[in-house]
Order: C-alpha cells, then structure tokens, then sequence
C-alpha cells in the first residue's frame, strides 16, 4: 500500500467513497475537509494537506441550497495539486450530516458535521447535566442518521454519578450511556474502543463539557485547547472555537465542534421519535390514530403520565418539539400558511 493510500484510510476512506469519487478521477483528487473558513477549507488526502478556495460548482450549489456549502468531514474533489490556486470543485454526497438550526431562524440551517457514524453527545455531571438539552441533542443525532451516545464528564465530581447516569437514560432509551472522568480515566476506554479505523465520531455539547479534553485523550497528544469552567457558575469558556477534523492514524476520526449555546433544531418527525421512543410507544397504544394527546379519551399517553409512568415535563418537551419539527417542515416546504397557522398558536400557547 503506497502513503497516499495509507493517509486516505486513516482520513476513513471507504470502497463508497471510492465509487462516489469515480466520475472526477483523472482531473480531480479525492481530499476530506477538516477545517473551514471564511472563502475556503482546509482539506487533507493522498497527497497531504492543502488549502482550497470554493470552485464555481460548489458556489453555484450553495447559492440555491445553503446546506450544501462544504462541511467538516466531506469528502470533496478538487482540481490537482500542487498548484498556484487549488480550488474545491465539488462534495460528494453526504452518508449522514448533522443539521441545526442557522442563526437566523430559516429552514436552511447548517451543516456541523458530515460523513459521521457516531455522535458523542457530550453533558457535565458537575453542574447538572441539562436534560432538555440531551433531548434536543438526540434529536439532532437521530436526524442525521448517525448512531447517537451520550457521554456524561467529570463523574469524579459528583457523589452518585450512577444515579445520575439513570436520570439521563430515562430521557434517551436505548442510547448508550458512559460515565467518564478525564482526571481518574473512568471511562475512556470505553469510549476509545469506538474509535475505530474507517469510523467518524463527533463530538457535540456545551461548551465546559469537556469535548476537547476527550479528543485530547483519544488522540493520545494535545490537538485541541481546552480550558476551565468559570467558578461563579460552573460555565464552560468557548475554548473551541471552529469545528475540526482529527485524524487518528490506524484508528480513525474525530471531530470536535464549539460549545452549543442553543441547539437549533432542523428535524423532522421521525428524528423526534428516535428521541422520544418511550412517548412514541405509549402514543402508538391510544383509542384514536390522530388524537392529540391533550384532552382526548383513551389516551395513553395522558394515562402513562397519571399513572407515573411517564414523567410531565418529557411530554411538553417532546410536545414543543413535534411543533417546532412541523413549523421546520412547512417551511422547507414553502407552506407559508402552515407557517402562520403555527406561529399564531405558539402566540397563543404563551
């Protein structure tokens, strides 16, 4: 095997991407996004690392679809190097993208990592892991088609961290669960075994969570910075402040992203099911296919939560993201009277 071939495999090369680079060979190499920029990216492949600027495909794609703006992790082709103006032609289709919410509230949204098979949703124990913001973290794992798990930090710091992992289990049934301490090593070991050669894991949460200490401890050297929590109210300072693609050579690929100060969702229903499976469960034993799980009879789900077996407060949070996963779907659809008809309830729900 020649080094080129070695770097692709260690960038999580695979016989699809292979067949998805097949139509550009010859004028085009194959290279893998790892970092980008305002104009361009940084891309690594065969041939090592170099910087490329947005070729006229690529910007004609983005001008009618921002998601297709390339993305931390796409495999992309771009015209030969070495070369004065190394330009990226093209992206390959994406296996998965994690996709939230932009900025502006539009359906576009972002594109945060693509071509990744695990999500590491990354939560503190110390303060108290956010249970709202899991759940939204699920939902964005489970839309975008990678195999979500959630990894709870600093259990050194707290009493129970046992009993604390089994609160976060009931609000992500049947989602891998680890407890892991940076300081003692609890944990990371189990976390390494799913790094693997031909695999992609991110690593999405709030900032002060401990993304970059985790990818510093997989990569076995200091590739990322990281720093402490404010003491006043145990908030993480924003020591991440791009996404990154990296390598682990023989073992695969990480991506670290920025803290999260809100999590923006671009989802449908099917990701909010992934989510909510228990919910979903008791909604499929109710008298009636469309009932609305509010005030109508036979309603299991209304009887799962008087009987105790359904917590309140994970049904109204489920309940606001159908909502904002139907208002998401009217507009990616251009449906604006679905769009005021739910705007206008949501004014009157307050």
């Amino acid at each position: 095997m020649s080094a080129a071939q070695q770097r692709l495999l260690d960038l999580g090369w695979t016989p699809e991407v292979g067949r998805a680079f097949q139509p550009y060979r010859g004028a085009h190499r194959l290279a893998r996004v790892c970092r980008v920029d305002r104009g361009g990216a940084a891309l690594a492949g065969g041939m090592g690392a170099v910087r490329a600027s947005f070729g006229g495909e690529v910007l004609r794609a983005v001008a009618d679809d921002r998601l297709a703006l390339p993305a931390v992790g796409d495999w992309t082709a771009v015209r030969d190097w070495p070369d004065d103006r190394v330009t990226l032609e093209a992206v390959l289709p994406r296996r998965t993208a994690i996709v939230r919410d932009s900025a502006d509230r539009t359906s576009a949204g972002q594109v945060v990592a693509a071509n990744v098979d695990v999500v590491v949703i990354v939560e503190h124990l110390d303060p108290d892991p956010d249970l709202g913001r899991i759940e939204r973290l699920l939902v964005l794992a489970w839309g975008s088609g990678a195999q979500p798990i959630v990894v709870l930090t600093k259990s050194d710091l707290v009493p129970d961290p046992l009993g604390m992992r089994d609160e976060v289990a009931e609000v992500a049934p049947g989602v891998e669960i680890l407890l892991v301490s940076s300081v003692l090593g609890d944990g990371v070991d189990e976390l390494g075994a799913l790094v693997r050669n031909g695999r992609t894991l991110a690593l999405v949460g709030p900032s002060g969570a401990g993304k970059s200490t985790l990818t510093n401890l997989l990569a076995g050297v200091d590739v990322m910075p990281t720093g402490s929590v404010r003491a006043r109210d145990g908030r993480g300072r924003h020591t991440t402040t791009h996404r990154e693609l990296v390598v682990l050579p023989g073992r695969g690929v990480l991506i670290d992203t920025p803290g999260l100060r809100a999590v923006g969702l671009v989802a449908d229903g099917g990701a909010v099911a992934g989510a909510f499976a228990d919910v979903e469960a008791f909604a499929g034993q109710c008298r009636f296919r469309d009932c609305g799980h509010v005030t109508e009879p036979g309603c299991a789900v209304l009887l799962a939560v008087a009987d105790g077996d359904l917590d309140e407060d994970r049904l109204a949070r489920w309940r606001k993201l159908r909502r904002e996963a139907a208002l998401n779907a009217a507009r990616r659809s251009g449906n604006r009277r679905a769009v005021v008809a739910e705007l206008e309830a949501r004014r009157h729900r307050r």
